[in-house]
């Protein structure tokens, strides 16, 4: 069976769904994209013109596009302040709607999506494509394993120095709320834990070509005593981190790094007398699903599964809200200044 699909939000990301869509031959086969819709319709021509796209229909009015074609599926890739209206017009049209993420600009509007979801009977969920990579679910697996014994500990650097230019040089908040999410995210997916509280210090660090927040130091309470600490700038020159970040996993029988890019190193107490009984190595089992390992094609992937199957995607709404309240409860805390219970 093949979804008609349309696209919401044409501009530099929109590339990165199409290419998602096209390195996969089963979801080429899957997906046929029937409409694009951006405010500035030329943008929206440059990608139709990009991928080959001669059958389709392009305007700047949504509701209208999705009449028109008679849409399964919407693509959200619009910028978070327009999210909530995007997928609330999907929803109401029968669509199953994949987003960009975050979720919503708010919890209130996160909460209104889940809602409208479960009233539409569709399936909603939100692009977690980095939870979607091997390292991370590599770490998942050996979590599970229980070769490190139980997790008491998740520490995560981010520094990185991105120019990117465009609105998220103008955003408040702008790492905690556009990359944040996705190490918070993979945090929540590797521990098997929920949050529970967070305190957090947020500033714009000397230097920042950001208009707020580029840097964020966060410390999470997770359910079962496990502690996830996030120390993390993007205005960080010099020497950087990886993208999903530098990962500390502690358990009660040893731990695991992983540099983020193709370094594992996992260890377990050895048994040398005296202060310190040193360690001895253990191997990390590759990702049990290769499938699931191709970032944003496997997301997309999943959620066509999903509306086959009806069983609701890794990435749902209802659950990834989780993530977003992570967000949103350092904000709060960083606002001020003291410890902020999450609740999704």
């Amino acid at each position: 069976m093949t979804l008609k699909a349309v696209l919401c939000g044409c501009g530099a990301m929109a590339h990165g769904w199409m290419r998602a869509l096209a390195m996969q031959p089963d979801l080429a086969r899957s997906v046929t994209i029937v409409g694009l819709v951006d405010l500035d319709v030329a943008v929206a021509r440059s990608l139709a013109e990009a991928f080959g796209l001669s059958d389709v229909e392009i305007g700047n009015d949504l509701e209208a596009v999705l009449e028109k074609t008679n849409a399964d599926i919407l693509f959200d890739v619009v910028i978070p302040a327009a999210r909530q209206p995007v997928v609330a017009a999907g929803l109401k049209h029968g669509c199953h709607v994949l987003s960009e993420k975050p979720m919503a600009a708010s919890l209130d509007e996160a909460r209104q999506l889940v809602r409208l979801a479960e009233e539409a009977g569709r399936i909603h969920a939100v692009v977690q494509n980095r939870r979607f990579i091997s390292g991370v679910r590599r770490m998942r697996r050996f979590v599970e394993s229980g070769a490190i014994g139980d997790l008491s500990g998740i520490h995560c650097d981010f520094f990185l120095a991105p120019h990117f230019g465009g609105f998220r040089e103008a955003m408040d908040n702008v790492l905690l709320l556009d990359m944040a999410i996705h190490t918070f995210d993979a945090a929540r997916f590797v521990s098997g834990r929920q949050p529970q509280s967070v305190y957090c210090v947020e500033t714009n660090p000397a230097g920042s070509w950001y208009a707020h927040g580029a840097s964020a130091n966060a410390v999470f309470r997770f359910s079962d005593e496990v502690v996830f600490t996030y120390r993390g700038s993007w205005c960080a020159e010099g020497r950087r981190t990886s993208w999903e970040s530098s990962w500390r996993l502690v358990g009660s029988k040893g731990m695991l790094t992983w540099d983020g890019e193709e370094s594992f190193d996992a260890t377990v107490a050895g048994d040398e007398p005296g202060l310190l009984r040193g360690h001895r190595t253990v191997d990390v089992p590759d990702a049990p699903h290769e499938q699931e390992t191709h970032g944003h094609a496997s997301v997309i992937a999943g959620f066509l599964e999903s509306i086959g199957s009806g069983r609701p995607p890794e990435t749902a709404g209802f659950d990834n809200i989780k993530s977003l309240a992570m967000v949103f409860g350092a904000i709060e805390s960083a606002k001020t200044g003291q410890p902020v219970a999450i609740q999704a």
